[in-house]
C-alpha cells in the first residue's frame, strides 16, 4: 500500500523528497536514490507478475539469464559477475534448480567447483523471460527518447561505479 501512496503522491503536485523531510520548514532536497529505490520496487512488482506463469521470481531471472548467456559458469563467478553476494546467489540457483531450469555438474578441471548449465526446460523458458522483460522495459521507456534513455543509463553506471569504487577502497 505504501507504493500506491508514493505513486499517488508523485502523480500530484508533490515531490518524492517531501516524503522524507522530517521538518515542514526544512527545504526538502531531491535524491536520485529515492527514485532509484521506487523504480526498483515497481519494476520488481511488474517483473514478478510477468514471470509468475513460469514460477520464476524477480530475484531469480537475472541468474537464469546470466547462466543462459555465460554457461558454463561457476556459482562464484556468477556472484562476481552480477555483483550479488554468494548466499543470495545460492538461494536463487537452488530455486531455479528445483523448478527444473538449471543443473549443476562437477567441474572436471577442479572438483571443488560445480558448473551451472541450463536444462532443456531452461533453454525453452529463456525466450519467454526475454519477452516478459522486454515488455517491462518498454513500459519504463514510454515517453523517453532514445538519446535521453542512453544518457540516463550512462549516468546510472557512473553512480554505480562511484559506489562500488568506494566499497573497494577507492577514493577521489
Amino acid at each position: 500500500m505504501k507504493l500506491v501512496a508514493i505513486a499517488s503522491y508523485l502523480e500530484g503536485e508533490g515531490k518524492l523528497s517531501q516524503l522524507w523531510s522530517n521538518n515542514e520548514e526544512e527545504m526538502p532536497t531531491e535524491s536520485h536514490g529515492q527514485y532509484i529505490s521506487a523504480i526498483y520496487r515497481h519494476m520488481q512488482i511488474a517483473i514478478s507478475a510477468e514471470l509468475a506463469p513460469y514460477r520464476i521470481g524477480s530475484g531469480q531471472y537475472i541468474f537464469l539469464m546470466a547462466i543462459a548467456f555465460g554457461q558454463p559458469i561457476t556459482q562464484k563467478a556468477l556472484s562476481e559477475k552480477l555483483l550479488i553476494d554468494k548466499t543470495t546467489t545460492a538461494k536463487a540457483i537452488s530455486k531455479l534448480e528445483v523448478e527444473g531450469y538449471v543443473r549443476r555438474e562437477v567441474d572436471t578441471s577442479d572438483n571443488r567447483y560445480q558448473l551451472l548449465f541450463l536444462t532443456e526446460a531452461g533453454h525453452e523458458v529463456v525466450p519467454k523471460v526475454q519477452e516478459a522483460l522486454a515488455r517491462v522495459k518498454n513500459k519504463t521507456r514510454r515517453g523517453i527518447p532514445d538519446e535521453e534513455y542512453d544518457r540516463m543509463l550512462s549516468l546510472l553506471k557512473i553512480v554505480l561505479h562511484n559506489l562500488t569504487d568506494q566499497e573497494q577502497g577507492g577514493s577521489e
